[in-house]
């Protein structure tokens, strides 16, 4: 089983709409089973999940005590991607959530400020060992800041080269229960996050896939 955090101290930076994105499209695509899980006490992910008709992907709550334990038994029990979504600004709690993961997925909107407060969430992944990823999100199209956002943050690590804008649908589909590739399967935004989706992949099995060439 793969664990993908996303994870951002800075709020709004769209965590809870890619977690449950990211989730629905690796379920839809056949990955295998997936699971949400939702560390943020303001419930916003279980919120959005308790007003889904579709049953998939699943929903497991959990503290941040029984976390270690949760991830356990959901890898016994066969499931192949875990996504957990964070709070924002609780450095201790993104810190013992961090520690699990297989790939930090940070959301960034293209603004000066997210950009300078991004750093913060560098450390704890730098400091728990653990690779990260940047995905630009809530960008307007065409504009010249989103350009620069991705050239500033690729000095620090790899960025995504699926940029999620800034559209209604998007905060359409977090009202029902759904998702972009739901209520519009061949939109932009669909199409934005099949791939994220598939850089996520690539990403979470790279090291597996490096070790199959060293030998």
């Amino acid at each position: 089983m793969k664990v993908l955090v996303i994870a951002s101290q800075k709020g709004g930076a769209g965590k809870t709409t890619i977690a449950a994105h990211l989730a629905v499209a690796a379920e839809l695509s056949g990955a295998g089973s997936v699971v949400l899980i939702d560390t943020d006490p303001q419930g916003s992910l279980s919120a959005w999940w308790n007003s889904r008709e579709a049953q998939t992907p699943v929903l497991a709550p959990a503290s941040l005590a029984e976390l270690p334990a949760k991830l356990a038994a959901l890898q016994a029990a066969g499931v192949k991607l875990a996504v957990i979504d964070t709070p924002p600004a609780i450095t201790e709690a993104i810190r013992d959530v961090v520690k699990l993961a297989d790939l930090v997925l940070i959301p960034t909107r293209p603004s000066p400020h997210d950009l300078r407060a991004v750093g913060q969430t560098v450390d704890i992944a730098a400091d728990q060992g653990k690779p990260f990823v940047f995905c630009v999100t809530q960008a307007k199209p065409t504009a010249r800041l989103t350009v620069q956002a991705v050239a500033a943050l690729s000095a620090h690590g790899v960025v995504s080269p699926a940029v999620v804008h800034d559209r209604v649908d998007y905060a359409a589909s977090m009202i029902d229960g759904r998702t972009v590739i739901e209520t519009g399967p061949k939109g932009r935004s669909a199409a934005e996050i099949r791939e994220l989706l598939e850089f996520v992949k690539a990403r979470l099995h790279e090291k597996k896939k490096a070790k199959r060439e060293a030998e």
